[in-house]
């Protein structure tokens, strides 16, 4: 029965009182409520570590944005929003909304359909030129051109699902554990649980600088 119920970690509702609840929406206001409480206090720890990671993303994303720095906060935010999202989906009946495609596509397909407008509209010319490398025989253009086109529409597609399957590939690992214990492994399944949480966590950070890193390198064709 248990195997069963393997995937309802991934249910944004609580059976409570044979009654499904949607409560697990509720966990998204922590965020807001811990950032807003201590945004005005510079020296609150939390408010320091987000100004670092702020320089970090800055210094990360100058070399690909050399002009287009007023953009930056978009790429800080969309950082922040997939990193929350990530770390809460570890805690208890908290569900990982990062790993459903309906929420990973819905962040992709938008900012891949503005920067292919944009290319579009400002610079066609440009952007047909990406479709063909350098020094490509006459005999291989259009296969090239096929190839690159194909590339490019994918692009959303593939970012939603590294970014979901990387949550719950995690979240299903964590789940297995936990539920494969008895009372002589409690002690080594504890500890095993431990080191895939801290690498769970490290996956979190990796998963959202990947996909923000990822859109800068898009944005940066069309300069």
């Amino acid at each position: 029965m248990k195997s069963l119920n393997l995937f309802s970690i991934f249910d944004p509702t609580v059976l409570t009182m044979n009654f499904y609840i949607p409560l697990n929406w509720l966990s998204y206001l922590i965020p807001l409520m811990i950032i807003i409480k201590f945004y005005w206090k510079s020296k609150f720890p939390m408010m320091i570590l987000l100004t670092q990671l702020f320089l970090f993303l800055l210094n990360s994303f100058k070399d690909g944005l050399k002009k287009m720095m007023n953009i930056m906060l978009i790429f800080n935010m969309l950082f922040i929003m997939i990193m929350l999202n990530n770390l809460l989906g570890l805690f208890p009946y908290i569900f990982t909304s990062t790993s459903h495609m309906i929420i990973t596509l819905s962040l992709a397909l938008p900012l891949w359909l503005a920067i292919n407008m944009f290319m579009l509209i400002m610079n066609f010319k440009k952007m047909m030129s990406h479709m063909l490398p350098k020094n490509t025989p006459m005999i291989l253009s259009w296969f090239m051109v096929i190839i690159e086109l194909i590339s490019n529409l994918i692009r959303p597609i593939t970012l939603s699902v590294r970014l979901a399957a990387n949550m719950l590939a995690g979240h299903l690992l964590l789940s297995l554990i936990s539920m494969s214990w008895s009372k002589k492994s409690i002690v080594f399944i504890f500890i095993i649980l431990i080191l895939l949480l801290i690498l769970e966590l490290a996956v979190a950070f990796i998963q959202s600088y990947v996909f923000t890193m990822l859109f800068s390198l898009y944005i940066k064709e069309t300069k």
